[in-house]
């Protein structure tokens, strides 16, 4: 009996432990078909994120909290809440990204878990770094390394790292990092480390002006992230060769990227896609919050039910859930609302930036083009103006002389012309400065009032100065843009006064311990200006009207001229004219001076007393018709020369020769003119150096002083300017010794 009993027990427990491992391996299995649908949803986020289909990652990492949810698997949930924070943190979006991390913060507490700790701290520092807080980034990103050495995690430190030395300019350990990364070992992000690691290169080489090593790593990550559809990187790649390209002057293969950044972003980054990112993230945020919330209500009621809360405190807590839950439905509404707003001012943003660069890029380009329109204008019209002279010089037949002199006067006119649009670029470019130097008032109107004296006995007009001398002798400012203002304001004046006066006026206002208060005006009795006229009459290419402009001709600069000439100077100018009464131009302008004027040594030489005949120069100059020219003019004052191709030979006749000058062209192939100057003068002090340059845009006059050179004479230039400079600075030493 007991035998039976003892058997029928056994067979029992037999079939119960039978039953429980047929529960635990069901359980088991359940567990490993959970844990593969986590780990292909977690492939297909990487794998979204990667591409930029915001909306489908968030999809899929929602997914994965679902199951976290109902397995209450609190490490899984945390990785999620840690991926939320990341895309987010990517998408600009930082106040989500620590909503988030907060979460995640929570779940710690209670989670022994090495891998979401660092994954935790890295967060931490991402978030530090998208602040502005470099090195708080860094320490976290190393406490980061010591918690977990998981090969995923350890790669994207180093990819942060590298943008965060990039940041603070220790750009030798970022290398370091992404060179790592290329060749990284990953295997879940191998290909997309590679190429942010080639961008973050590429980026650092433009950084460097190292234009061929930043175009060897752009177009490597481009041709990654085309392989794998990295959509965020195509861009930045086509970005940074377009960028590139433009820099090296290769215009042609910039306008192929930048076409081809066009057509990415009308094809993936759109305004439609944003809004679906937009309203995708918001729908997931605001299901989290009422999570949240639901949860909180299932506790509190568990509370009431477990404690017997009273009816009153029932009440008044499903009134503050109500109210907690209305509230959070207006504020995803508002939400909602602000969304749109955003999305359309994105848009407007984005067209205004498009057109704002669309209208930098077309001043860039039409700087560029005039500067070097008019330097390479300035070479043939050397050659011009000089064998015109030389002709000239030559005792031509009377027919020939007539057709020479109209052939000096185009030519003269059109280099006028030349200089007037180089000096409205140059101040549409913020390229002028006022100088400050000593200089003499009187001087600078009389030198004006002679050059263009020609002009006024041709029009029978008469030519005034009145100037007060009670103005200090010596002042301090730009002479040279002050002649620039009356050679405009007179030339005008003549060119529309016959049989008439001119008359320049020059009167203090005011007297200070060390400035002056000066009115100039330039007054004139010719066919004056019409109301109408004057309204325009300082805008660019504006005669007043075609007819005057036909009959006066002039390119209608000058005023233009003028007008930003004094606005460097803090002065405006003034206007008051009528039809066939003539016209005045009036303006008012500060200008220092020294109290302690300085005893006055005399001993300028006119052009006529310089004796230049044995004089032995040499002539700097790569074009052969040039050369040609400045030997024969150079000759016709019995002045011999050397000529020197570029500027290497310059420097070695320079050291083998003695020279009475050296007359030095700027550009030339090879080493420029400043260059060879600085040469010269490191075994020559003394020599004068004469630059010619037909002066561009970008060309600073006081670069030229800088390298060592003593004067400038921009071609074409006047035959007596010529000689005029070779003479005072071949005897301006000799006279300095015997004064």
């Amino acid at each position: 009996m007991n035998l039976l009993a003892n058997k029928k027990i056994g067979e029992k427990s037999l079939l119960l432990l039978c039953m429980l491992l047929c529960t635990q391996f069901a359980f088991a299995q359940n567990e490993s078909n959970s844990a593969s649908d986590v780990k292909t949803i977690f492939d297909e986020f990487m794998s979204y994120r990667h591409e930029n289909k915001v909306d489908k990652a968030l999809e899929a990492l929602n997914e994965a909290a679902n199951i976290a949810e109902i397995n209450e698997d609190s490490k899984l949930l945390l990785d999620t809440y840690h991926q939320y924070a990341r895309l987010f943190l990517e998408e600009g979006d930082r106040e989500t990204a620590i909503f988030y991390w907060d979460r995640a913060s929570i779940l710690l507490r209670d989670t022994s878990y090495s891998y979401g700790q660092a994954f935790h701290l890295y967060l931490d520092a991402a978030i530090r770094y998208d602040e502005g807080n470099n090195f708080q980034a860094l320490k976290q990103l190393e406490e980061s390394r010591k918690v977990s050495n998981n090969r995923n995690l350890t790669n994207n430190i180093l990819l942060l790292e590298a943008d965060i030395y990039t940041n603070i300019e220790k750009y030798d350990d970022a290398i370091k990092n992404l060179h790592a990364l290329i060749v990284n070992s990953d295997d879940k992000e191998r290909a997309y480390l590679a190429t942010r690691a080639n961008l973050q290169l590429a980026k650092i080489s433009i950084t460097l002006d190292d234009l061929e090593e930043g175009t060897i790593h752009a177009k490597a990550a481009l041709e990654l992230a085309q392989k794998h559809g990295f959509a965020k990187e195509i861009k930045n790649a086509y970005e940074q060769l377009a960028s590139i390209y433009e820099a090296n002057g290769d215009y042609k293969e910039s306008l192929m990227y930048a076409k081809g950044l066009a057509q990415i972003k009308d094809s993936i980054f759109n305004t439609e896609k944003a809004k679906l990112d937009a309203d995708t993230a918001d729908k997931i945020r605001f299901e989290h919050q009422m999570n949240e919330l639901n949860k909180l209500q299932a506790k509190n009621e568990e509370l009431s039910e477990s404690k017997n809360r009273s009816e009153i405190t029932a009440i008044l807590t499903s009134a503050f859930l109500t109210i907690i839950s209305l509230l959070a439905v207006s504020l995803f509404r508002n939400n909602q609302i602000k969304l749109k707003t955003n999305d359309l001012l994105y848009t407007k943003n984005k067209e205004l930036e498009l057109a704002r660069d669309a209208a930098v890029s077309a001043m860039e380009a039409k700087t560029k083009f005039l500067s070097t329109v008019t330097h390479e204008l300035r070479t043939p019209l050397y050659a011009v103006t000089g064998l015109t002279h030389l002709l000239l010089e030559e005792n031509p037949s009377e027919h020939q002389k007539e057709h020479l002199k109209s052939l000096k006067f185009s030519g003269e006119y059109l280099l006028n012309f030349i200089n007037d649009i180089l000096q409205i670029n140059k101040i549409d470019a913020d390229k002028l400065e006022p100088l400050s130097i000593e200089f003499k008032l009187e001087k600078v109107l009389r030198d004006v009032m002679e050059s263009l004296q020609q002009n006024a006995n041709e029009q029978h007009t008469e030519l005034v100065l009145d100037y007060d001398q009670t103005i200090p002798k010596k002042l301090l400012g730009d002479p040279i843009k002050l002649s620039q203002i009356f050679m405009n304001l007179v030339g005008n004046a003549l060119k529309f006064t016959k049989n008439g006066k001119v008359e320049v006026i020059a009167k203090m206002l005011k007297k200070e311990e060390d400035q002056v208060r000066l009115y100039f005006e330039v007054r004139d009795n010719g066919i004056g200006i019409s109301e109408d006229q004057q309204k325009n009459i300082f805008d660019s290419f504006e005669q007043g009207s075609i007819q005057i402009n036909r009959e006066y001709g002039g390119t209608g600069l000058g005023l233009t001229i003028v007008k930003s000439l004094l606005g460097l100077f803090g002065s405006t100018i003034h206007l008051d004219s009528e039809p066939g009464h003539g016209s005045s131009f009036y303006f008012e302008m500060d200008l220092d001076y020294e109290i302690k004027q300085k005893e006055e040594i005399a001993f300028e030489l006119g052009p006529e007393e310089f004796q230049l005949k044995g004089l032995h120069v040499l002539v700097v100059e790569d074009n052969k018709i040039n050369q040609v020219i400045t030997k024969k003019m150079l000759t016709k004052k019995e002045i011999t020369c050397d000529i020197a191709n570029n500027g290497n030979e310059a420097i070695e006749l320079a050291k083998n020769n003695k020279y009475d000058a050296i007359l030095m062209d700027i550009h030339m192939p090879g080493i420029s003119g400043e260059e060879a100057t600085r040469q010269i003068r490191k075994f020559d002090e003394n020599i004068p150096i004469i630059a010619l340059t037909a002066i561009s845009l970008d060309d600073s006059l006081e670069s030229f002083y800088e390298a060592g050179c003593n004067d400038v004479v921009t071609k074409p230039f006047k035959p007596e300017i010529f000689y005029q400079k070779i003479g005072e600075n071949v005897f301006r030493k000799k006279m300095k010794g015997t004064v």
